[in-house]
């Protein structure tokens, strides 16, 4: 991979689920050592440090489950502005901070891509596909909500109205095993491209992503990546609130992260959902910036050696 200025923007967002613990995730993945391990690899880094929420005042939300929506708005608004300006610069990496740091940080980049004449395409590594709308979610949890909102979905009068929409057919989700029917039915009727852990068992994971990034190559598109930590089995990855069993493997996470490198294509990247109060010693944190390093050019015979003695 080419030399890159990456920038790094702290998002401590908690308030789009109720279990406490992401804020304290930018740090923890300071402390793993990203900036070190991109520094390692040849590019420039930039830390803009934590950020906060624009303060904002909303109607009350039509679902009374939803809750912190004032709170997730000006997340929105920040996240939006700062993708904008960092893209102007270099590759935006958000270090999260709850999935809901994604209604700003794809809306903005969606924004930036407009202004360079591409579309943006949205890759979305995750158990859970968050196209519930503040209207359809039964938990009230607006992590659950990103890709539902930067698609242009119903119910976000709240938010700020988008600059662009990322096309549904722009989305590829990967990973998936946890999705709500009111997901499944509006995903059944849109054209994004849906791997499940079962067609990952079946074929494998190499073959969706290739096809996947083939498109977004063919339209000359920009790509942003959303990684969840919850993308990873939890055997592996323990430090998140939604655990779902049978996630991908240590080798699968880097063997997608390699192809992305591969491609050249990737202009952001998310890093979510990491609560480093249920971790095990750092070991979640420390995968999450391993992936981030083979994303960014590390190879798969570059790994360091762990030594716990």
């Amino acid at each position: 991979m080419t030399q890159t200025h990456i920038i790094l923007i702290g998002a401590p967002v908690d308030c789009g689920k109720r279990r406490r613990g992401c804020l304290m995730g930018p740090d923890a993945y300071r402390t793993a050592g990203i900036a070190e391990a991109i520094t390692a690899l040849g590019h420039k880094v930039s830390d803009l440090g934590n950020l906060a929420p624009e303060a904002v005042t909303v109607d009350p939300p039509k679902n009374p489950l939803v809750h912190a929506l004032a709170e997730n708005v000006g997340w929105t608004r920040t996240l939006s502005a700062a993708a904008q300006e960092a893209a102007k610069d270099g590759m935006p990496i958000f270090l999260g901070g709850d999935h809901a740091l994604s209604l700003g940080s794809v809306a903005g980049m969606a924004a930036h891509a407009k202004d360079m004449g591409r579309p943006l395409f949205v890759l979305w590594l995750d158990a859970h596909s968050d196209f519930h709308t503040p209207e359809t979610t039964d938990s009230g949890n607006l992590h659950g909500t990103p890709v539902a909102y930067v698609t242009g979905r119903s119910g976000f009068e709240a938010f700020p109205p988008l600059p662009a929409i990322v096309p549904v057919e722009n989305v590829g989700m990967i990973g998936l095993r946890s999705v709500d029917d009111p997901e499944r039915e509006a995903l059944e009727a849109g054209d994004a491209t849906l791997v499940d852990m079962r067609t990952i068992d079946e074929v494998g994971i190499r073959k969706p992503l290739a096809d996947f990034l083939a498109m977004v190559e063919g339209a000359n598109g920009m790509l942003h990546v959303s990684l969840d930590v919850d993308f990873l089995d939890p055997s592996v990855a323990p430090a998140v609130g939604t655990t779902v069993p049978g996630g991908a493997t240590v080798r699968e996470g880097h063997l997608v992260m390699e192809m992305l490198c591969d491609s050249g294509l990737v202009t952001s990247l998310d890093l979510v959902e990491l609560n480093p109060f249920l971790d095990d010693r750092g070991k979640t944190a420390s995968l999450m910036v391993d992936l981030t390093a083979s994303l960014l050019g590390r190879r798969v015979f570059d790994r360091p050696t762990r030594s716990h003695s």
